[in-house]
This record gives structure tokens, C-alpha cells and sequence, in this order.
């Protein structure tokens, strides 16, 4: 009666799961293709590029317009939404979709996400190991740079394109400074409490850091020639005086993994690393190595062969000068 008992829990349970998931940020869409639930996926972001299965479903609108009408054609059972005042929650409420909404800011934020997403869609377990597995990565890299010179670091995520006008830095209240701080560096905006505050040139040359990253007009990650690349670096070697032109730690990024509050933000630590130590960023390659490890230690047997044959490339290349 009790092995009845199990099954039938078992079946509800099985049957409760959502089979047609709207994501509406490319951080979800990496984590439920990290947990092995790609195939329940129908709808995504517009700008989610990774991981390249993820390019087959349907578009739904960017991450702060995301479209209603779109998300409600797909008849899904469940939509993924980030905290954010666009409205898009009452009204998919409105219309009895059932809702996940995940926090987002800072860098336990992103990992109770990932458990959440994990918890709704029956992947608690593999949500939990991947939890813990990024746990430790980002612990390594903390222990590996414990006793390393802090170098102060400004990493730029928007400008006017083709200027250094219009800069947008990285703040104490983004996830991006803790993964910095674990890195071994030193935020020279940390004292702002904003994620992402605007400066002037003037500010950034008086704090003079030693390392500047810079992927303030790259945020369409796939189109970026090494042209542009080039071009980026070019723009701060007009200014010698500054640390990190000097010492040759002016690196042009273009990667989602670094504006990508999900699963590979071990990535960026990893590339704040070499970056703060002057070494070139891991080529796409590596980049790519690393987060099909994380994902066969995650999915079924299946789709971790199918990841090894696809073997997509991340697309992160760092410029010096």
C-alpha cells in the first residue's frame, strides 16, 4: 500500500511540472539549459544568446519589455519572470499564467535563483549541485587570490559608441563587484552605493587604476569584430598617464558571461583573475571547456553528449595594448 502510495505522489508530482516554460531573461534561459530543461522551453528573451540551442525558441521581447501577448500565444505553464517594475507580472496574473518571479542584484540573489528555478521545475537536486558547484569554483578562485596585491580595477558597461563620453561603471551595488572583490581586485567605484553609476572622464582618469575593462559600446556580444576590439583599446591609449594603459592591462571584453547574472559567472571571476594579474583573458575555447564540464557534471548522460558534439563557442577575447 505504501509502494501505491509513493507512486501516486510520485505521478502528481511528475505531472505538476511545468512542460512549456517562458523564460523573460537570458540569466533564466542559461540556468534551466544548465539544469537539463531545455527541452521545455518555448519562449525566450530577445538578447539571450547562449546557449546556442536557446536561438530555436520563440522570441518574447527584451528582458524589460518583454511582450504579453507574445508570452501568452505560447500557452505556457509556467513563466519565469526577474523582479522588475515593468509591469509584465500583474498583467501575465491578469490572465491565470502561472508565475516564478527570482530575485536578481547580487551574487546570492543569482545563486537563490538558480535553486528556485530548480525547486519549481522538479530539478531541485541537480539545482542544488550546481549551486554548490559554483560555490566551490568561486571559493578557489577566492583562496588562489587571498594573499595577491589588491589592484584597483574600473570595469566599463556603457558609453557614447566610438568616444569615452557617456561612461557607465561598475558599482558596489552590482554582482559584478563581488566577483571583482573574489577575484583578488579592488572596485575603484566601490565606495558608490549604485550597480552601475555613471562618471566622467575626468573622474576615471583621477582614480587612475591599474586594470580597465572595458565593454561599454560591445553589448550586442555577437556582432563584435577583434576590428572593434582593437578600436576599444585605441580609445584609452590616448591617455599614457594612466596605470593601466601603461601597464598594458586595458582589456576590450565582449562576453554575455560578464552581464549575465546565471550559471557562468564563474566565467567572469575566473577573467577578472587573469585580467588582474596581466595575463590574456581564456580564449572562447576554454571559456567554452569550462561550461560544458559544469554541465555534463549537471544533465542527463543525453544532452551532455549533445553539448560535446555542438561544442559552441562563447565568444571572449580580451585586447591589451
Amino acid at each position: 500500500m505504501r509502494t501505491v502510495i509513493a507512486l501516486l505522489a510520485l505521478a502528481g508530482a511528475l505531472a505538476a511540472q511545468p512542460k512549456r516554460i517562458v523564460s523573460t531573461a537570458p540569466s533564466i534561459t542559461e540556468t534551466l539549459f544548465a539544469l537539463g530543461l531545455g527541452d521545455r522551453v518555448v519562449g525566450v528573451s530577445t538578447y539571450g544568446h547562449y546557449p546556442p540551442e536557446a536561438a530555436s525558441r520563440t522570441r518574447i521581447g527584451t528582458y524589460l519589455r518583454p511582450n504579453v501577448e507574445a508570452i501568452v500565444a505560447l500557452r505556457p505553464d509556467l513563466v519565469i519572470l526577474q523582479s522588475m517594475p515593468n509591469g509584465a507580472g500583474p498583467q501575465l496574473a491578469r490572465m491565470k499564467l502561472n508565475i516564478l518571479d527570482v530575485g536578481h542584484g547580487n551574487l546570492e540573489h543569482s545563486l537563490a535563483a538558480i535553486q528556485s528555478i530548480g525547486n519549481r521545475c522538479g530539478a531541485g537536486e541537480r539545482a542544488a549541485k550546481l549551486v554548490l558547484e559554483m560555490r566551490r569554483q568561486l571559493d578557489a578562485i577566492r583562496r588562489r587570490t587571498a594573499r595577491a596585491p589588491r589592484r584597483s580595477l574600473v570595469f566599463i558597461v556603457g558609453r557614447t559608441p566610438g568616444s569615452l563620453d557617456g561612461l557607465i561603471a561598475v558599482g558596489r551595488g552590482s554582482y559584478l563587484n563581488e566577483l571583482i572583490e573574489i577575484a583578488g581586485g579592488a572596485n575603484a567605484l566601490a565606495g558608490t552605493p549604485l550597480a552601475y553609476p555613471k562618471i566622467s572622464l575626468e573622474a576615471l582618469l583621477a582614480m587612475n587604476p591599474d586594470v580597465l575593462v572595458d565593454m561599454g559600446d560591445m553589448a550586442d556580444t555577437v556582432s563584435v569584430t577583434e576590428q572593434h576590439r582593437r578600436e576599444v583599446v585605441a580609445l584609452w591609449g590616448r591617455y599614457p598617464a594612466l596605470k593601466a594603459v601603461a601597464s598594458k592591462r586595458v582589456y576590450a571584453v565582449a562576453s554575455d558571461v560578464f552581464v549575465v547574472p546565471g550559471p557562468r559567472i564563474v566565467e567572469a571571476a575566473s577573467a577578472f583573475e587573469r585580467m588582474l594579474v596581466g595575463q590574456p583573458i581564456l580564449a572562447a575555447a576554454a571559456f567554452q571547456a569550462a561550461s560544458l564540464l559544469l554541465r555534463s557534471h549537471l544533465e542527463p548522460p543525453r544532452k551532455a553528449a549533445a553539448a560535446r558534439i555542438g561544442c559552441p563557442t562563447v565568444g571572449v577575447v580580451g585586447c591589451t595594448l
